[in-house]
């Protein structure tokens, strides 16, 4: 467990325990880890949820795919993010979409009755736990406020003022590209550059690569209103 002090100290579930009390807790309960190559899929949607993933090493990517064939990416989760905590303690524990690894990866998965005595060892855990599932519940209704929103502009707009508000800073960084952003937005990714080129050409925005730069906030907040 010691080889894997660093990557659970990163983890979201233990914030605020310093790393040996994370292995002492760790030690008093069964887990189990697997490895994934890139491009496995790890779980598909429907498939049944009875344990809560730590990724220890790599990234995975959360997809919903439907009859058609359309991809849309729900979320990438990294080294030190958890997935399955809000479906492990749910009567429909099965999950709603697809979960596929995008490097090589480790995860380690805890099972639901060993969640609640994770929690009984330490109540900073129970404390994390639910802060991560209100987050979870935040990010919906990011997404549901931005899948509501009539127009391209509004969309884009509602999206931009939402990074604006979690990073703090007018100059956004996504570690992603242009195709996951315009499947986050639920777009087509033509559709995305050509209304991102048009904002910046009404100089509402710019942007290079992974960066987009807010200029005029102020443009972007109307933008929803009308």
């Amino acid at each position: 467990m010691k080889k894997y002090i660093e990557q659970l100290a990163k983890c979201v579930l233990f914030k605020n325990i310093n790393k040996e009390k994370i292995i002492n807790i760790l030690e008093q309960i069964p887990y189990k880890i697997i490895e994934y190559d890139k491009d496995e899929v790890i779980a598909i949607e429907g498939d049944d949820c009875n344990s809560l993933g730590i990724i220890l090493k790599g990234k995975v990517e959360i997809q919903k795919i439907f009859p058609s064939g359309q991809v849309t990416t729900i979320n990438n989760f990294k080294e030190g993010n958890i997935f399955g905590e809000s479906l492990v303690f749910s009567d429909r524990h099965t999950y709603p979409a697809t979960i596929t690894a995008i490097e090589s990866s480790r995860i380690m998965y805890i099972e639901k009755i060993d969640i609640i005595n994770l929690s009984m060892l330490n109540s900073t855990i129970l404390i994390n736990f639910v802060s991560v599932l209100s987050d979870r519940i935040l990010m919906l209704n990011d997404r549901i406020s931005n899948l509501s929103q009539d127009s391209l502009r509004k969309k884009i707009s509602n999206f931009l003022l939402s990074e604006y508000t979690k990073q703090n800073k007018t100059i956004l960084y996504f570690p992603y590209t242009r195709k996951k952003m315009a499947e986050l937005l639920n777009i087509p990714r033509p559709s995305l550059s050509r209304e991102l080129t048009k904002m910046r050409d009404e100089k509402i925005i710019d942007f290079d690569r992974n960066t987009i730069k807010i200029l005029k906030i102020n443009i972007l907040e109307d933008s929803l209103l009308k």
